[in-house]
């Protein structure tokens, strides 16, 4: 399964996401962001690759929907309403990623 996580900058949130969940062998992980300052910016490419779309504000997603229509309406996308208030890592972000995440996959929650 292919995770495509979503912030602004792509600095803390998404990256700390995909670095939760890259080293999984029935999941690969990618992140992005929305802003034209991001370090990896989110593209078609991108979003034809995902399987499941997690953006971490409903700005976001708004976001996607504007920029990507013809691929918005073909992906299930996740509102994960994580702030913009964390570092890279912080265990309270990690937290918060697996408890809103983990549910999406049946497959991970039976490796636990």
């Amino acid at each position: 399964m292919n995770l495509l996580f979503i912030c602004s900058r792509n600095l803390w949130r998404s990256p700390t996401a995909e670095a939760i969940y890259k080293n999984h062998g029935f999941v690969q992980a990618r992140s992005a962001g929305t802003a034209n300052s991001a370090s990896i910016k989110v593209s078609t490419k991108l979003l034809n690759w995902a399987d499941l779309v997690f953006v971490m504000e409903k700005k976001h997603r708004q976001q996607l929907q504007q920029r990507f229509p013809e691929i918005y309406h073909q992906k299930q996308i996740v509102v994960l309403d994580i702030p913009d208030e964390f570092q890279f890592m912080d265990e309270e972000l990690i937290q918060m990623i697996e408890n809103s995440v983990n549910p999406f996959l049946p497959e991970f929650n039976q490796t636990l």
